[in-house]
């Protein structure tokens, strides 16, 4: 995607190796043509068509980072939660926290019984291991093993890699703009989570 012209233009066809993207997927003409979803009278052309492109970008890098995803995911033979769960005990064990299940069941948003099946699962795989916690001798210490730490970094390791080169390549100035940008969509999605 080159950034310029109409989304059915510079995005129509072959999108990101190979996934094919119908002309006008996110154009807003295409998907509101009757004006009930964006009110965009006061918008010129031009910056429609800039604003086409940048969701056009999105959708481009949201299917790249479904795709990455499930090849992490079909390479470690885990579900989304525990590979979530492997990134944290990653995280934590570079930064010297310590990891117990009440911990791990915060940080995932699950419940205590959803823990212990999923330390179950991860130990019985080998991904982790438990050891007494070092001041709570009623609790127990998570680890993730080397070798499942090793084949995380070789999969999802790599995507926040390729991710931080990109945002190194803009500009301080770009990096701001970008930053509010993802942080005010955020917002508005967070605020209009209630369908019901």
């Amino acid at each position: 995607m080159n950034g310029t012209g109409p989304v059915g233009q510079a995005n129509e066809g072959e999108g990101l190796r190979g996934a094919r993207q119908s002309p006008g997927f996110y154009d807003v003409d295409s998907n509101d043509p009757k004006h009930e979803l964006v009110n965009r009278e006061h918008l010129s052309a031009e910056e429609l068509t800039q604003i086409n492109a940048l969701m056009a970008a999105m959708g481009e890098l949201r299917r790249a980072e479904e795709r990455l995803s499930d090849a992490s995911l079909e390479y470690m033979k885990l579900g989304k939660t525990d590979m979530r769960a492997l990134h944290y005990l990653i995280v934590a064990g570079n930064t010297g926290e310590v990891v117990t299940a009440t911990t791990l069941a915060a940080h995932l948003d699950i419940t205590s019984a959803s823990t212990t099946k999923l330390l179950d699962r991860l130990a019985r795989g080998g991904h982790i291991t438990r050891t007494p916690h070092p001041e709570d001798r009623r609790s127990t210490q998570i680890h993730i093993t080397e070798e499942t730490k090793q084949a995380a970094m070789q999969t999802v390791g790599k995507q926040q890699a390729r991710r931080f080169a990109a945002a190194a390549r803009l500009s301080p100035a770009e990096r701001e703009v970008v930053t509010k940008f993802l942080r005010d969509t955020a917002g508005e999605l967070a605020a209009d989570m209630d369908w019901s």
